[in-house]
């Protein structure tokens, strides 16, 4: 009987492998292998015409080479701000912390283009400072171009840099620091030698998700970049603008976006070999309180970091509120933009978005959960190949996940383009590795005593599974799951390839909107930011933390 038990066990297990592989094979490895296929194959066979337009016309490589730059610089810049607001957050008493760590979070956890969105109603050609300094005769460079997408980039991405650089300085061990001191290492020296170079391995994996971020980034160039086009904005115009005519074109574009992020990828997890080690801090860093003119400038630094990146989108949340004739802001206030909205299906973008979010939410953390207990309990080669390729998502564009599902998924047997459900595929496939990695480093520090205690009490293994293990990992689950939550109702890269009139969402609603209207992108945006800020405290409510840890 005991046997028999082991081996139904064992069955159930393997027939969890089998079902996850099929569902990756189904909605991940096939709709990429279709890309490849209308990348180097048309009607008359095996062909390389696709990369050689490419490549042969200094217009498409260029778009290239603007990403790598704005990528770079935006990566230099959010590192240049996040390292030191985060050594000023974790090693001393800042005033209003929580507040501080909210409203970066917020930030980062915006549609990017919601952020370039409000810049303009700042810094635009009408923008309000704009006009301003204009009246007193200082005339500034507007926000569009390079430097305006740097700006909003960087206003976005430095909180990443911030939260993941806390959990490094997290796990310093005080007495390192007091040794350096004792050496007479302080000051710019110690944070130089000991503290940026025991975080190193940190710093390089922020690196690389400001980097990816960047460089994905389809909002932000789409709306203020103009004359200096980016590499996600023109596969985005080869598959749906106006001269979109070759969709074999576009599916090459986007293969070489893949190849693009998996060698960044390697090469940062190259460079962070170099920095492999591990910190545990048996004596936790004592906060300091900040005093004299040192205190001063640390809290103005914070503050003056965080209201430069927030100020915007409470500009944004303002104007949703002033009087608007659609296309000018009039004296006063009202509702006006509101009803407009409204009758542009507000309501039914709130509908789909929860929807969206709820479902895809649902399906990620039972898939999560699932694929983290293989990898981590159940180790073979099947389970490993599907961490391996659960990560893949990580480092692609939303916008390949879009076409790649978009161009499988538009006939039968399964056709779903134009559905939500697609727009839900495309949500779990992309948000389902912070979840899976949430989880799984919840797991490891999980006895396994624990279970094989269950189990020698006469559990069998899937009852302990879901009686036991389940439980004690929902701290990290529901942490993981509520961030990726905000991820999915901020969704934009993907959605605005899959989305349509029936399938809107508050994202693309803002998108759309900014075409015909000042006022009405505004209350998109302002819903979307009030549910992000909801779910943002009942994170923290459930955490009993401020720091969000991603």
């Amino acid at each position: 009987m005991k046997q028999k038990k082991q081996r139904r066990g064992f069955e159930i297990w393997t027939v969890f492998t089998w079902v996850i592989i099929a569902l990756f094979l189904v909605f991940f490895i096939y709709p990429l292998a279709n890309l490849l296929r209308q990348a180097f194959f048309d009607a008359n066979g095996f062909t390389m015409k696709n990369f050689i337009k490419f490549f042969s016309k200094a217009y498409y490589t260029n778009t290239i080479k603007n990403s790598f730059k704005v990528s770079t610089l935006t990566t230099l810049c959010a590192l240049l701000i996040g390292i030191p607001y985060s050594y000023f957050y974790s090693f001393y008493n800042i005033k209003g912390r929580k507040l501080l760590i909210i409203i970066s979070v917020m930030c980062c956890m915006s549609a990017p283009f919601v952020g370039a969105y409000s810049w303009t109603l700042l810094l635009g050609r009408s923008g309000v400072i704009t006009q301003a300094l204009a009246k007193i005769g200082i005339n500034i460079p507007t926000i569009y171009g390079m430097g305006g997408i740097i700006l909003v980039q960087v206003s976005k991405f430095y909180p990443l840099v911030l939260i993941y650089m806390n959990g490094a300085f997290r796990n310093i061990d005080s007495s390192l620091m007091e040794a350096s001191e004792n050496l007479g290492c302080t000051g710019l020296k110690r944070f130089f030698t000991i503290v940026l170079q025991l975080s190193m391995p940190t710093v390089l994996a922020a690196a690389l998700l400001v980097f990816m971020r960047a460089f994905a980034d389809f909002g932000t160039p789409m709306l203020i970049g103009e004359g200096f086009k980016t590499f996600p904005v023109e596969i985005y115009s080869q598959f749906v603008g106006e001269m979109a005519d070759d969709w074999g074109f576009a599916c090459a574009i986007s293969c070489l976006a893949i190849v693009i992020t998996g060698v960044i990828f390697w090469i940062q997890k190259f460079a962070t070999e170099k920095y492999k080690f591990s910190l545990n801090a048996l004596h936790p860093i004592e906060k300091k309180e900040p005093k004299g003119i040192k205190g001063l400038a640390m809290h103005l630094y914070c503050y003056i970091v965080s209201a430069i990146a927030f100020i915007p989108q409470l500009y944004v949340i303002y104007s949703s509120f002033r009087n608007c004739n659609e296309v000018f802001f009039l004296p006063g206030f009202s509702l006006k933009s509101y009803k407009s909205a409204i009758k542009r299906n507000l309501i039914g973008a709130i509908k789909n978005t929860m929807t969206l979010g709820f479902a895809a939410l649902a399906i990620i953390i039972i898939l999560a959960i699932i694929i983290a207990y293989l990898t981590v309990r159940r180790k073979n080669f099947a389970n490993e190949a599907i961490d391996t390729v659960s990560m893949l998502p990580y480092i692609m564009p939303g916008s390949v996940i879009g076409i790649a599902l978009l161009t499988s998924f538009n006939k039968k047997p399964i056709a779903i383009s134009g559905t939500l459900l697609i727009m839900i595929v495309a949500c779990v496939v992309r948000r389902l590795p912070y979840t899976i990695r949430s989880a799984t480093a919840t797991l490891i520090q999980i006895p396994m005593s624990i279970e094989e205690a269950s189990i020698s009490l006469g559990a069998s293994k899937l009852k302990t599974f879901f009686k036991a293990t389940v439980p004690m990992m929902s701290s990290g689950i529901v942490s993981g799951a509520i961030l990726s939550f905000v991820a999915i109702i901020t969704e934009v890269s993907s959605a605005v390839i899959l989305y349509n009139t029936k399938t809107l969402t508050l994202t693309i609603g803002t998108y759309i909107s900014i075409s015909y209207s000042l006022g009405v992108p505004c209350v998109f945006a302002t819903i979307t930011t009030l549910i992000t800020v909801i779910v943002l405290l009942i994170y923290i409510r459930i955490t009993g933390t401020e720091d969000v840890r991603l």
